[in-house]
């Protein structure tokens, strides 16, 4: 096992030439899976990367390919079936479900395409990774001398725990894409596509794992972003989402510029969607019109907590009358209660149940829509620090991590008739 950390270790990766490169992005094993707009952006920006320097590639998505159905701008509902839940969640009184690709749907893809040189493998959520260990397996079984380099978010996170999965390399250190566009192409049919107009995001959220994966805000030109959608607009794509930590920062100069271009080159004729949360202070009443008028159809706002003390977790991101203003803003623009979902965080240790409840109340009265999001220690955080002093076998087990059962069954911060009450709460129509 080797663990590629540094640049020259990456660099030898990006030196292959003349190989078959097949990409997979694995099933998700949880509790719960939505498509918010999900794809395999960087895998799908090295893939480009790797095709551009003379090697053949293709991709598995095992996520999109187990597709069942639409569910709303061009998001789908993924196939799934239960599976035994792992030891550690035994006592969850909840289905535990493997979202993707059947093994034996797995096995008819790799039997259509030519045999690889070298498989790509990229996870997500570091409780994710029994999907991840599920179809290393496999490979392991069907292509037994081709490498396995597994990269993405959980080598990154936890690099000794990915280790032990299998693969033949991990990559857990950091590349910054220097193609003009992830290759969307490989899809027959692209439902959505996607955006970065930069990489990480200069604020230090003691909960936020984006310092951690992008050690420093880097903004992409204007006509990069511009050229990766006129391709995904080629392809199909009609709904974008900007996959951003930190999009309406200095947005005078980057982000109304952006806007222009996009107005100019399609009018009205592709929605654009913000899953990563916008921060609520940089929307003044002019930046509210350019998202209405540019077509940003989902907006999600950032607030976290109106608590002073949670507040100052979230790098002080927001107050009060900033929330008051960036919604009455948005209402002026021509967007609904509805359009203007708020995240409120939920289960930081320390955090008050109480305080949960002023918030959802708060958002309400102030005119948006509260959205609970619960948390999820993530490691190299210093909430993580915090949740692991308690609860020490999070340093350990990734699953504990699971941001859906860690407040109300793991942590004990919450119990889940608690719980239960908060989303009721959150849900209730005026």
């Amino acid at each position: 096992m080797r663990t590629i950390t540094t640049e020259t270790d990456f660099n030898e990766i990006l030196s292959m030439s003349g190989r078959r490169i097949l990409g997979i992005n694995p099933p998700v094993e949880d509790f719960a899976f939505f498509d918010l707009w999900s794809k395999p952006a960087g895998l799908l920006y090295l893939l480009e990367k790797m095709r551009a320097n003379g090697n053949e590639v293709s991709l598995i998505d095992c996520i999109h390919e187990a597709a069942v159905g639409k569910i709303s701008f061009g998001r789908e509902k993924i196939g799934r079936v239960e599976i035994e839940k792992p030891p550690v969640y035994s006592g969850i009184k909840r289905k535990y479900y493997r979202f993707g690709l059947s093994e034996e749907c797995v096995k008819e893809r790799l039997a259509d395409i030519p045999r690889p040189d070298v498989i790509f493998l990229t996870s997500a959520m570091t409780y994710w990774y029994g999907g991840t260990k599920w179809i290393i397996s496999i490979l392991k079984k069907e292509l037994p001398e081709v490498p396995i380099i597994l990269g993405g978010t959980y080598p990154k996170l936890c690099p000794g725990h990915a280790k032990k999965l299998g693969a033949d390399r991990i990559v857990s250190g950091h590349w910054i894409p220097d193609v003009p566009y992830p290759a969307m192409d490989l899809y027959e049919e692209l439902p959505y596509g996607i955006t970065m107009t930069s990489f990480g995001c200069p604020l230090s959220c003691s909960y936020c794992a984006s310092r951690l994966l992008w050690p420093d805000h880097l903004r992409r030109p204007v006509h990069s972003v511009l050229r990766e959608t006129d391709l995904q607009v080629s392809l199909g794509a009609k709904d974008f989402a900007f996959y951003d930590d930190a999009l309406l920062l200095d947005k005078e100069r980057y982000f109304y510029p952006l806007c222009r271009e996009l107005r100019s080159r399609y009018g009205n004729d592709l929605s654009f969607h913000t899953p990563n949360g916008l921060h609520v202070r940089e929307i003044d009443g002019e930046c509210a019109a350019v998202l209405r008028e540019t077509g940003f159809r989902t907006i999600r706002l950032s607030l976290e907590s109106i608590d002073p003390g949670i507040a100052g977790a979230g790098s002080d991101k927001v107050a009060r009358e900033e929330y008051l203003k960036a919604v009455r803003h948005l209402l002026d623009a021509g967007y609904s209660r509805d359009d203007c979902e708020t995240y409120i965080l939920l289960g930081l240790p320390g955090q008050d149940i109480a305080s949960v409840a002023e918030t959802i109340n708060f958002v309400r009265t102030a005119g948006g829509r509260p959205k609970l999001a619960e948390f999820s220690p993530i490691p190299g955080t210093p909430s993580f620090e915090r949740a692991a002093e308690k609860l020490p076998e999070l340093r350990d087990e990734p699953l504990l991590q699971n941001n859906s059962v860690y407040s109300s069954w793991i942590s004990g911060n919450i119990s889940p008739e608690e719980l239960q009450g908060l989303k009721d709460l959150a849900r209730k129509t005026d």
